[in-house]
């Protein structure tokens, strides 16, 4: 794929925008690519944060983007599988040249799947990021018959490796970013940034494992993320950086299991904090 096909297509969750008040609220779809093997969670999240970023930026007249979410609550639902379609929802607080801040959720065939709390989105300028231009012709597009289907291919989950295990109460990794993959060429085309979603799914993998293993012996029932609160992203991610992440069981009660997670670059600086509650699938 070319990084020219790849703009709006290797990295992008809205397929058409069926409802829209300005500067207040919208509605959108996005069609699951039934040939995917999963579609994470995270990427539902990344969805209906585009749509809020879509409602920001026509608001202004394209002179800003929210880069960057910090996210109160994110509740996760139920699983979306390949060939779902979602139905996308977002409501706007605010939102001027400064910052987005937002609600938001995600429903298929009238189940909610996701739901997105207390979000803000601070603006930095469109021009850094991508073309005005390109932007404005994609949103009419979006508005009118809509995007084609189908674009997205997946990504490719960069390299992890383990560095310190203390199995059921911490572990550390090192996480490799790609020097280039198709989703640069849309997130984005002037300045590539790997996503802060990929970031938190890798690490909701991380923390998957510690809270399997805090609970080993105790329940024979799945475990799976039903909460991520208190998202903060603090730094970019850039091509090729080496991210070290680090995750920590904070505590059990009531069944449900918390873990602490962390992203630092190579000199120790904190780029991205978090913190996300497992509980018995169906609970």
């Amino acid at each position: 794929m070319t990084e020219s096909a790849a703009h709006f297509a290797a990295f992008s969750f809205v397929d058409r925008i069926v409802e829209f008040v300005p500067g207040k609220s919208a509605r959108g779809t996005f069609h699951v690519p039934a040939a995917l093997a999963v579609f994470p969670s995270c990427l539902v999240a990344e969805a209906v944060g585009q749509l809020a970023a879509w409602v920001s930026m026509e608001h202004i007249e394209y002179r800003g983007r929210p880069v960057a979410a910090l996210a109160f609550e994110t509740r996760f639902l139920h699983a979306v599988a390949p060939g779902d379609e979602l139905q996308l929802n977002v409501e706007i607080d605010d939102v001027d040249d400064a910052a987005v801040s937002y609600r938001g959720w995600a429903d298929v065939n009238g189940t909610r799947v996701i739901e997105l709390n207390d979000c803000l989105g601070p603006m930095l300028p469109v021009a850094e990021f991508d073309a005005p231009e390109a932007l404005r012709e994609r949103f009419a597009l979006l508005r009118g018959a809509g995007a084609r289907p189908d674009r997205f291919h997946g990504v490719v989950d960069p390299d992890v490796k383990v560095v310190e295990h203390v199995p059921g109460e911490s572990m550390r990794t090192a996480m490799q970013i790609p020097t280039s993959a198709p989703f640069f060429a849309d997130h984005f085309p002037r300045r590539p940034v790997f996503p802060a979603t990929l970031l938190l799914n890798a690490q909701i993998g991380l923390a998957s494992a510690l809270a399997r293993e805090a609970n080993a012996g105790s329940t024979s029932a799945e475990l799976v993320a039903s909460r991520m609160t208190h998202v903060k992203m603090r730094a970019f991610i850039v091509p090729g950086q080496e991210v070290d992440s680090r995750g920590e069981v904070t505590g059990t009660q009531d069944g449900v299991t918390r873990v602490a997670l962390s992203a630092r670059d190579r000199d120790g600086k904190t780029i991205a904090t978090a913190r996300v509650e497992f509980a018995a699938a169906g609970a």
